[in-house]
């Protein structure tokens, strides 16, 4: 059985900041990926300048932030944008104003940024924020659907919710959403894009792919505000559902019911919320027959109360005894419809022997590949950020994952259902 063993990050990183409020956002980026173990180097716009120092970024980097004052000395050595152009595996720049992205779609190279964007090769991360109004423009649209077009742009576009010029405007929170797109992404969701993009070195080798995934617990009610469940948050499928995205895939996420927030971070992810194994049976059964890789990631009931009360029960009325019944196997149903040309991956969550109950699963519901998951260690399983897990498939691989991020795995997991010597992608 081949093993992986995840280390730091230990890459190279180059991090352009352009002149927005949002800039503040960049220092938790840079001090994470830093913490990570990564090398991470800033160029700072004039205009980022008004808003953040260079002192800051320095000291979170644990690396002078370069500035076009920087740019513009003269040098007896290779200049300074050809240097970092070539030094970086992956230039992120964040937040991308109007006015840096009509400068990349234009070709044109007037300062340190633009200068570096164009002497570099490596994959090219574009994080836009500004008003919203601003964002609609015609004219802004189009130099975004430009520079998509590179095939070396990746992005994070903008999502709703509260902008800097929009605070005094806002009178109810639950209209938050009416506002339109233009706010930055979160610090979390940019960390996770740029792990994505320096474990795949930026392909889309899922640009083709339907990738259907479950995700969260289920509740199996036995009146309106007493359930059996489980511990499961989705995290897992949520991490699944990014990666699978990041490598360019369509993905459909059926979920249990989980954190709001949690979900908030997938723009491009088709959301589909149920609460019970029954809804989710018919949320899968419905997005199975188009879906080219099905992943289970949920920890779905499998048994229900056999009968629902609608009104909550006096304490004094609940039975000694609970009767149940099961519920549909959905992973047996989904396989038993399964074509040829798609993969079906289950989720094993053991406790003790985590290896034997997966490979007995696998042949018994005749899956592509299984992911057998410990959930009695500490930092894996429910709930949990990080994760280790054994993959196997129907051809007799094994791989043996160490702790690593739940993303890391995601990541792991996508690669090994691609190489699979039956099931592989041509």
């Amino acid at each position: 059985m081949r093993r992986i063993n995840p280390c730091a990050l230990q890459r190279r990183i180059l991090i352009g900041v352009g002149g927005g409020i949002s800039a503040y956002k960049v220092c938790e980026v840079v001090s994470t990926l830093a913490k990570l173990g990564a090398e991470v180097r800033i160029v700072v716009t004039d205009s980022a300048q008004q808003f953040i120092t260079p002192l800051t970024l320095a000291t979170l980097s644990r690396h002078r932030a370069y500035s076009d004052r920087d740019f513009w000395e003269p040098t007896h050595g290779r200049p300074l944008h050809i240097q970092l152009g070539e030094w970086a595996e992956l230039f992120v720049i964040a937040p991308l104003t109007a006015n840096t992205l009509a400068k990349l779609a234009a070709g044109m190279a007037d300062n340190l940024l633009t200068n570096t964007v164009l002497a570099s090769t490596c994959p090219l991360l574009l994080v836009p924020a500004m008003n919203r109004e601003m964002w609609k423009q015609r004219a802004v649209q189009r130099n975004w659907q430009q520079i998509l077009s590179d095939r070396r742009v990746h992005s994070i576009t903008p999502v709703a919710g509260v902008l800097a010029c929009d605070l005094p405007e806002v009178a109810d929170p639950q209209e938050m959403s009416a506002f339109g797109a233009g706010r930055m992404a979160e610090p979390e969701q940019i960390v996770a894009h740029i792990n994505s993009l320096l474990h795949t070195n930026g392909k889309r080798d899922l640009a083709t792919k339907q990738v259907l995934v479950s995700a969260g617990g289920t509740r199996e009610h036995f009146d309106p505000v007493r359930f059996i469940g489980n511990p499961a948050t989705g995290k897992m499928g949520i991490a699944i559902a990014r990666a699978a995205v990041h490598r360019g895939a369509q993905v459909t996420l059926v979920h249990g019911p989980m954190d709001v927030e949690a979900l908030s971070s997938l723009p491009e992810v088709k959301l589909v919320g149920v609460t019970d194994a029954g809804q989710m049976y018919e949320a899968l059964s419905e997005a199975f027959p188009t879906a080219d890789i099905t992943i289970m990631a949920a920890a779905v009931a499998d048994v229900r109360p056999a009968t629902f009360h609608p009104e909550k029960l006096p304490k004094r009325s609940l039975p000694e005894q609970l009767k149940l019944e099961p519920v549909t196997d959905i992973i047996s149903e989904l396989a038993q419809r399964k074509r040829a040309n798609q993969q079906l991956i289950g989720f094993a969550a053991q406790t003790g022997d985590i290896l034997h109950p997966a490979e007995e699963k696998l042949r018994r519901k005749n899956l592509d590949a299984i992911v057998a998951n410990p959930i009695d260690k500490a930092d894996a399983g429910f709930g949990s950020d990080t994760n280790q897990a054994i993959l196997l498939d129907s051809t007799g691989r094994k791989l043996d994952i160490v702790g690593c991020s739940k993303l890391q795995l995601a990541h792991y997991l996508l690669d090994f259902i691609q190489d699979s010597p039956e099931r592989g992608w041509a």
